[in-house]
């Protein structure tokens, strides 16, 4: 059932599963994220044996066949929307959703299942905390609708989840970059220093520029601003959350600074950004 907003008069077509039971999975007309926090389980999906073990995030599309073969001591909660409410900007308060040529890309491959892909992906221990604490404040806002920018903020939760687990997902290994990537990603919401990347990949700041500027055309620092203002290019065109709380969100301690760089980097302001980007539909 979808959630009835009580500060708009719409439906909004997502659902929070506190306690996960994997009897309906996958959902009608829904995409699914299962944060399996403790446990193990077999399951047979689409065809093919996987065996997952807690901590692990498992990705359902609507027309994925999925059955538990077996479950020892599993706890999970699932997060579930209308493709919909992840690829629209608005909606309209008589027709629920309003239609709109705006896509955004960001965390669609985490449901596409191939030879490689199986969609279940491995929470690592460093990566948890966030995972946790993005997913709680997520179903926490379904179920308090606190004020009128509720869905708001779920949107912002799911893009940054699925943005975490897509560049996890791209991005592994211990070489010295990938492990700079790994805490970037993991991280970029709060405040990070040049120190707290050389120290986590232990090289000194001049041999990892040279090893970030040969793999990713920047400096340390240079790609964490970009992939901050990235990430806010998808929160200004997919939500109606202030500048301030975006700032926030992505690592900027203060709004002013974050115009500042969104302006410089992108060549137009956040709000103007905002307008063009509903207006020609870009993608994210």
């Amino acid at each position: 059932m979808p959630q009835v907003d009580r500060h708009k008069n719409r439906n909004v077509y997502i659902e929070f599963i506190a306690n996960e039971d994997f009897v309906n999975l996958p959902y009608k007309e829904r995409l699914t994220i299962t944060f399996i926090t403790s446990g193990s389980m077999n399951l047979q999906l689409n065809d093919r044996s996987i065996k997952i073990a807690a901590p692990s995030i498992l990705c359902l599309s609507t027309n994925d066949q999925i059955q538990v073969l077996e479950k020892c001591n599993v706890a999970s909660q699932s997060f579930c929307f209308h493709p919909d409410f992840f690829n629209t900007a608005h909606f309209s308060e008589s027709n629920d959703y309003l239609s709109t040529n705006l896509k955004i890309k960001r965390g669609l491959s985490l449901f596409k299942k191939d030879n490689i892909n199986t969609g279940v992906y491995a929470a690592i221990e460093k990566v948890y905390p966030k995972l946790y604490e993005w997913f709680f404040i997520m179903g926490t806002e379904v179920y308090a609708q606190s004020d009128s920018l509720w869905v708001c903020r779920v949107k912002k939760y799911l893009i940054q989840i699925f943005g975490l687990l897509e560049e996890l997902n791209h991005h592994s290994g211990k070489l010295p970059v990938n492990l700079a990537l790994e805490y970037i990603h993991i991280n970029y919401s709060d405040k990070i220093t040049l120190e707290d990347l050389t120290r986590y990949v232990h090289l000194n700041r001049v041999s990892l520029n040279k090893m970030f500027q040969d793999s990713c055309g920047s400096t340390v620092m240079g790609y964490l601003l970009s992939y901050r203002l990235k990430v806010a290019e998808s929160l200004l065109t997919h939500t109606d959350m202030s500048l301030n709380e975006i700032a926030r969100a992505t690592g900027f301690e203060y709004d002013t600074y974050f115009i500042k760089q969104f302006t410089a980097k992108i060549g137009m302001t956040p709000t103007k950004f905002r307008i063009a980007s509903r207006e020609f539909g870009n993608c994210h």
